[in-house]
């Protein structure tokens, strides 16, 4: 009867170690990556191909996810605001929620998607197949020439790409609003009234969190991957659930604080 009692209180205990763990040596990767990101000389041709890599090539994706969450949002908005005669609100409550929520939220977790998986993949790669290893016998820093460029890029390109989301979310939402017979001015003019700069300013630094989250959470992973090939592909599925959950509860946490 104790031993049956004492296998879930010895595995809580297991899984508990092992968060703490898990948590301080990400936090020692993280701080490391970040230091080596301010001490020169700076990897510029790294960085800039790891900011292509996050911004460039993630542009298409990031455009459609804002058109149609912007235009769907709308539709659903203005279904809503009709019962209450409040359709000049329509414009206003869309360019305030992509700017403060879903521009920052939609933007990180397609970007997670596509480049924190990748990031996690190619460092895992790297160290079944002792290439980072490779890099330490030569005195070559694995994290200054590996992470801190990956996590540079992301902590700047994920505000651009935002901003992107932000802006093609209002232009969606708009057409849709014109379609359904809303005034354009009165779409366009409420949002110069009641829409503030600190929306847009709280929603970029939003995503400049959440893009070093989703990249340091793929580097780490991708740089402590064990087990081969089969671990490849699990360190590539746990940076993406774990991105995914950080983004969701940072999100919530920074919204408490912001407002």
């Amino acid at each position: 009867m104790l031993k049956t009692l004492a296998r879930p209180v010895a595995a809580l205990g297991r899984f508990a170690l092992d968060t703490v763990f898990h948590l301080g040596r990400y936090s020692i990767l993280s701080a490391k990556a970040l230091f080596y990101s301010l001490v020169p000389p700076w990897r510029l041709r790294a960085i800039l191909k790891q900011m292509e890599f996050v911004g460039v090539d993630s542009l298409l994706v990031v455009i459609l996810t804002g058109v149609f969450t912007g235009g769907v949002f709308t539709l659903q908005i203005i279904y809503g605001f009709r019962r209450f005669s409040a359709e000049s609100m329509v414009g206003p409550t869309v360019a305030t929620a992509m700017t403060r929520e879903l521009g920052p939220v939609l933007t990180a977790l397609m970007v997670t998607g596509r480049v924190g998986s990748a990031m996690a993949a190619e460092l895992s790669a790297m160290k079944v197949t002792e290439q980072i290893d490779a890099l330490t016998v030569m005195a070559a820093e694995p994290v200054k020439y590996l992470i801190s460029p990956r996590i540079i890029a992301g902590i700047l390109m994920l505000p651009l790409l935002t901003a992107v989301a932000d802006a093609v979310g209002v232009v969606g939402g708009y057409f849709v609003a014109m379609a359904k017979g809303l005034d354009p001015g009165q779409f366009a003019g409420r949002i110069q009234e009641i829409v503030v700069m600190d929306d847009v300013f709280d929603g970029l630094v939003k995503s400049a969190v959440f893009g070093f989250i989703l990249t340091s959470v793929g580097c780490y992973m991708g740089y402590y991957c064990k087990g081969g090939a089969a671990g490849v592909g699990k360190s590539t599925t746990v940076a993406v659930v774990i991105s995914y959950v950080s983004i969701l509860v940072g999100d919530f946490i920074m919204t408490a604080l912001m407002y």
